[in-house]
C-alpha cells in the first residue's frame, strides 16, 4: 500500500513532512522506476528547513488531505531538502528558469517519469491569490498537459535540454589576462550602493564574494573609492537589523536597502564568509567593530550550532508561526530585561522605540549617525553587559528550528574560517574549534578518500560533490598554515587528486559538480558562477595555485592553468557572478609566496610569522619551513637557508625571491607595498 515514505530520512527538512497525507518519496531510483512504472508524472518539490513559504505552503496544501489526494492520484510526489541535494536543486532550478520562471524556494516542478520538467513553479497558494491561481487547479492542469498535449511537453523538454546544454556544457574557453581583474573591480564597484554598501536596491545580500573583489582592487591600486565601497557595506551589515546584536551571527539578507529589516534565518556558510572577510580586512586597519563580530559571531556558533563537534545548517526565520518573533523585541520587554541597568541608554543606541521601526515592534540596530564608533568605553562596557541580559531573556523565548544536518561544503567554510580566524587573532580556542570539526568530518563523513555530503544522527548519505571536496581541501590548506602539521597538506591534496580523477570534465576542461560514478540524473552540471556559497571551479583556481607554489609539482600547475582556461570565456560575460574566480585568477598572476625558514620553536620564527599574518594580503601563501626539512627543488626557495643562524624570511614572487629579511618589523613594512603583477618593474 502508498503511503508517505519520508519517516525513514534523517533529513529534518523532509521530517517535517513525514505526516503529510501525501505520499511523498525521497528522490531514488526506485521512486523514478515507480513513476515510469505507473507512467505517472512526477511532482517535485524542493525546499529548506529556514524557508518561510516552504512551511507556509505545507501547513496550506501538504497537511490538506483535499489537496493531497489530488496528489496522490495524479503525480508521483517527491519532496527533497534542497541542501541535502544540491544537484538536484542546480538542475531543476535551471530547468524553471529556462521555463520562464525565476525560481526559487520552495520550487514546484513537474516532470516526466524520466525526470524530465515540462512545467514549473514556486509557492502556490491553496486558494486563488497574491495573483497566483491555486495550488489545486494547477495540479489539474499540469497533469492534464501531460496526457493530452505530448508534442508541446516534448518541445518543453527539448527547451530546457537545450538550457542545459548553454550553460554546462559549451566551450567556454578563451584568452584572458591580468587587466579583466581591473575591469571587473570597476563594473562591479559602479553596480554598488555608494551610500550604504551592498549592491544597489533591495533585496540586499551582503555578496562577499563581490566586497572581498572590491577590497583587493583596493589594496592593488590604493583607490579610496574602492575602500569606501567595502568599508559603506560592512558598516551597514555590521551596524544594521540584518546582524544579531544580541546573540551574534548574521541573518541570510536585508529586505530593505539599508540593512534594517533581515529575512531572519541563519545560515552557516554566510556567517563562514563573513568572519573570513571580516577578519581579512581587520588585518589591515585593525577596526574594533570588525573584531568584535568575527568574536561575537564565532561565539554564536559555538554556542549555538555545534552538532557533535561538527557545525549544523542554518536557524530558521520563524519561530511559534511568526517570522523574526525570536528576535524582536517591544520596548516594554527591552525595559523589564535591562531594569536597574539604565535601559535608556540601550534604546538609544539601538534605536527602541514605543511604536517600533517593523511592525510594532523593534528590529535592534545602531544605524543611526554615531551608532558605530562614537560610544565610550565605560559605554561599551555596559551594553555588553545589557546585551548579555537580553540573551537570557530571550533563551526563555521559544527558539527557531535548527536544521542539525552536518554538510560537508558549509562545514569545511566555517573550519577554514575558525582556522584563520584563530590564526590571525592567536585564539588558539578558535583553532582548536576548526581542528576538531575537520576531524568529525574526517570521521563520520569520509570513506578512505573519499567524501559524503551530509551526515544527521549517525547516518552519513549521499556521495559527495565537487564543492564537498574543493570546501574540505580548502579547509585542510588553511589548517595546515594555522599549525604547520603536514597531515592537513596531504589530506588536502588527496582531495584535490579525487576531484582530478573522479569529477574532471575532459572535454572542455573544469569540474562537474557529481563525480563519475554518482547516480546518473538527466544532466551533468559544469558551475563556474559563485551561488549562495563560492563554487567549487572558482575555489579550486586558488588552491591548485597555492599547492603549486608549495610544492612546485608540475600537476598543480598544468590543472591550474587548464581550469583558468576553461572559464575565461565566461569572464567578460558573467563577472557578477565569477567572484572566486577571478580571486583566484589574481592570486595565480600575483605569484606571491613568504617563505619563513626557522626552528618551529623558535619565538623569532613565530614573529616573522605573525608579520605576515598581520597584514591583509589576500593572494598570499605563506610556507614555514624548519631547518631540517627540503624545500621541494624547483621551488623558487631551493636552497635557501636561515641567515646567520637567525630564522629568515624571503619574499618569492614566481622564479625569484628576495633578499633574507630577519627582522619582523622590516618584513610587515615590506609587505605593506602591493605585489607586483606578472610583467611589472
Amino acid at each position: 500500500m502508498s503511503r508517505n515514505q519520508l519517516d525513514v530520512e534523517t533529513s529534518p527538512y523532509l521530517l517535517l513532512h513525514k505526516q503529510n497525507p501525501v505520499h511523498w518519496r525521497a528522490w531514488s531510483e526506485e521512486t523514478l522506476n515507480e513513476a515510469q512504472a505507473s507512467n505517472k508524472p512526477i511532482l517535485l518539490s524542493i525546499g529548506y528547513t529556514a524557508c518561510h513559504w516552504c512551511h507556509v505552503m505545507n501547513e496550506e496544501s501538504f497537511a490538506d488531505p483535499e489537496t493531497a489526494a489530488l496528489m496522490n492520484d495524479l503525480f508521483v510526489n517527491i519532496k527533497v531538502d534542497r541542501e541535502e541535494r544540491p544537484d538536484l536543486d542546480q538542475i531543476y532550478q535551471t530547468a524553471a528558469n529556462a521555463l520562464g520562471n525565476n525560481g526559487g524556494w520552495p520550487l514546484t516542478m513537474f516532470l516526466t517519469p524520466q525526470g524530465e520538467p515540462y512545467f514549473a513553479g514556486t509557492y502556490y497558494p491553496k486558494e486563488e491569490r497574491f495573483g497566483q491561481p491555486a495550488f489545486k487547479r494547477v495540479l489539474q492542469e499540469a497533469a492534464r498537459i501531460y496526457r493530452e498535449e505530448p508534442e508541446p511537453v516534448a518541445n518543453t523538454i527539448a527547451r530546457v535540454q537545450q538550457s542545459y546544454a548553454n550553460l554546462w556544457s559549451r566551450d567556454l574557453r578563451g584568452q584572458v589576462d591580468a587587466g579583466i581583474i581591473d575591469q571587473a573591480a570597476l563594473n562591479i564597484g559602479r553596480r554598488f550602493d555608494v551610500f550604504f554598501g551592498g549592491l544597489t536596491g533591495a533585496p540586499k545580500f551582503p555578496s562577499f564574494g563581490l566586497v572581498e573583489l572590491l577590497w583587493r582592487a583596493y589594496l592593488r591600486s590604493g583607490a579610496d573609492q574602492f575602500a569606501q565601497l567595502v568599508q559603506a557595506t560592512l558598516t551597514g551589515v555590521c551596524l544594521g537589523g540584518i546582524y544579531d546584536h544580541v546573540g551574534g551571527g548574521l541573518h541570510r539578507y536585508a529586505v530593505d536597502e539599508r540593512w534594517l529589516v533581515p529575512h531572519f534565518e541563519k545560515m552557516l556558510y554566510d556567517n563562514a564568509q563573513l568572519i573570513d572577510l571580516l577578519t581579512l580586512i581587520w588585518q589591515h586597519n585593525r577596526p574594533s567593530l570588525y573584531r568584535e563580530r568575527v568574536e561575537e559571531t564565532i561565539a554564536w556558533v559555538l554556542r549555538e550550532m555545534m552538532v557533535e563537534q561538527g557545525f549544523a545548517s542554518s536557524l530558521d526565520a520563524d519561530s511559534e508561526g511568526e517570522e523574526g518573533k525570536y528576535y524582536v523585541w517591544s520596548e516594554a520587554e527591552i525595559d523589564a530585561a535591562l531594569s536597574g541597568t539604565f535601559a535608556q541608554k540601550f534604546k538609544s543606541v539601538y534605536q527602541v522605540t514605543r511604536n517600533g521601526n517593523w511592525q510594532g515592534v523593534n528590529i535592534l540596530n545602531r544605524i543611526a549617525a554615531g551608532g558605530g564608533s562614537a560610544i565610550s568605553d565605560a559605554d561599551n562596557a555596559l551594553l555588553k553587559r545589557q546585551r548579555e541580559l537580553l540573551l537570557a531573556a530571550r533563551q526563555k523565548r521559544v527558539p527557531p528550528l535548527r536544521d542539525d544536518k552536518v554538510l560537508a561544503d558549509w562545514n569545511g567554510m566555517m573550519i577554514a574560517a575558525l582556522a584563520n580566524a584563530g590564526n590571525v587573532f592567536r585564539n588558539t580556542a578558535w583553532t582548536t574549534g576548526a581542528i576538531r570539526a575537520f576531524e568529525f568530518i574526517e570521521q563520520a563523513m569520509g570513506d578512505g578518500d573519499r567524501l559524503y555530503h551530509s551526515w544527521r544522527n549517525g547516518k552519513r548519505q549521499h556521495i559527495g560533490f565537487a564543492d564537498d571536496y574543493a570546501h574540505m581541501a580548502r579547509a585542510a590548506f588553511v589548517l595546515w598554515e594555522a599549525t604547520n602539521d603536514r597531515r592537513y597538506l596531504e589530506r588536502c591534496q588527496v582531495w584535490v587528486h579525487v576531484l582530478n580523477d573522479h569529477f574532471w570534465d575532459g572535454q572542455n576542461g573544469g569540474y562537474f559538480y557529481t563525480s563519475d560514478d554518482s547516480d546518473p540524473l538527466i544532466v551533468r552540471s559544469r558551475m563556474v558562477l559563485d551561488q549562495a556559497t563560492p563554487s567549487a571551479n572558482g575555489i579550486m583556481v586558488s588552491l591548485l595555485g597555492r599547492l603549486q607554489l608549495v610544492t612546485a609539482e608540475k600537476i598543480y600547475r598544468d590543472r591550474c592553468n587548464a581550469l583558468i582556461d576553461a572559464f575565461s570565456g565566461e569572464a567578460p560575460r558573467a563577472y557578477m557572478s565569477m567572484a572566486s574566480f577571478f580571486a583566484g585568477l589574481e592570486l595565480v598572476i600575483t605569484g606571491l609566496q613568504i617563505v619563513v625558514i626557522g626552528p618551529l620553536t623558535s619565538p623569532k620564527t613565530h614573529e616573522l610569522v605573525a608579520a605576515v599574518v598581520g597584514r591583509s594580503l589576500p593572494s598570499r601563501t605563506l610556507l614555514v619551513v624548519d631547518p631540517t626539512q627540503t624545500i621541494a627543488e624547483g621551488h623558487p626557495a631551493f636552497g635557501k637557508k636561515m641567515e646567520n643562524g637567525q630564522p629568515t624570511a624571503y619574499i618569492c614572487q614566481r622564479s625569484t625571491c628576495s633578499a633574507p629579511i630577519t627582522n619582523p618589523v622590516t618584513l610587515s613594512q615590506v609587505l605593506q607595498l602591493p605585489p607586483r603583477a606578472a610583467g611589472q618593474a
